[in-house]
């Protein structure tokens, strides 16, 4: 097993993205899995690279890689170091780099022979699902879309907040999200509500799914209480033609972090089979 981990990638605004690459040495291109991280999460959150083993002993190379304006650095790729990137993040960003890294792909490497570019499957967990929802929707490279609890707007940062809630945060120019894990102050920029008022189209999340004819699996826990299952039925009411997996568990599927187990919990080991499965069928 090759595991090459914190490779720069250029993204959005020219940030160095940290990005891991995952496959088996076989002389043969293998598809590709790329997995998009949540928010206020990161590649590595709840030893991931358990995760990237799984699909890359199926015969999978997998990519995983830190948005760009997540807060991590490619010197600290699992904490919130820089928050001044953290507040300037906006959805239109998180695309562009998708776009970058599906472009890395492309380019020579030494493990370019193990990789069929023309089998590109997109993975995203939470907004991360949001995100290659909608990035599906736009890059024919795209063959097949999985999501992992994937939220199903991207309204939900403030879609409860009142007109002077919005007013307060346009005027001081960001609000704070109380992280519990790392008990840090984390600012969500103004910027994030601009971007999806003058993106609308773009980042309509119905109208993405509705619109996708590449094969799609919503995976969703139904004991989710950060994103409820009522919102893979609602990807699954737009999509008809996507098959949806539910199963008894939270958002992250009975993962921590950190992780500090040797093996996965069962119901995340049961989404990465189905997810499996599912990508074996359609090749």
């Amino acid at each position: 097993m090759i595991r090459k981990k914190n490779i720069a990638v250029l993204g959005s605004e020219n940030r160095l993205m940290a990005t891991d690459i995952f496959y088996q040495t076989t002389g043969s291109p293998k598809p590709v899995v790329v997995y998009v991280h949540g928010f206020n999460g990161f590649k590595d959150w709840g030893q991931f690279d358990l995760i990237a083993n799984e699909f890359a002993e199926a015969g999978f190379v997998f990519v995983k890689f830190n948005l760009s304006h997540n807060g991590t650095t490619l010197e600290a790729p699992e904490d919130f170091v820089d928050l001044e990137a953290y507040r300037n993040n906006t959805y239109s960003k998180e695309l562009f780099d998708i776009r970058c890294i599906i472009d890395w792909l492309d380019q020579p490497h030494e493990w370019a022979g193990e990789i069929n570019t023309h089998q590109i499957n997109l993975l995203g967990h939470s907004r991360g699902g949001g995100d290659s929802i909608l990035y599906t929707a736009l890059d024919d490279r795209i063959k097949s879309l999985l999501t992992w609890a994937a939220v199903s707007t991207c309204e939900a940062p403030w879609k409860k907040f009142s007109t002077t809630r919005l007013a307060e945060w346009k005027q001081q120019g960001f609000f704070i999200y109380h992280n519990k894990r790392t008990q840090q102050e984390m600012p969500i920029g103004y910027s994030l509500y601009e971007d999806y008022q003058m993106h609308q189209t773009e980042l309509n999340i119905e109208s993405a799914i509705r619109n996708i004819t590449v094969p799609i699996l919503i995976c969703h826990g139904t004991l989710d209480e950060a994103v409820p299952f009522s919102a893979a039925e609602l990807l699954k009411l737009w999509q008809p033609q996507a098959q949806l997996f539910s199963i008894e568990s939270d958002h992250v599927f009975g993962r921590k972090h950190p992780w500090l187990e040797a093996h996965l919990p069962k119901p995340m080991m049961e989404v990465i089979q189905q997810s499996i499965l599912f990508l074996k069928r359609k090749l």
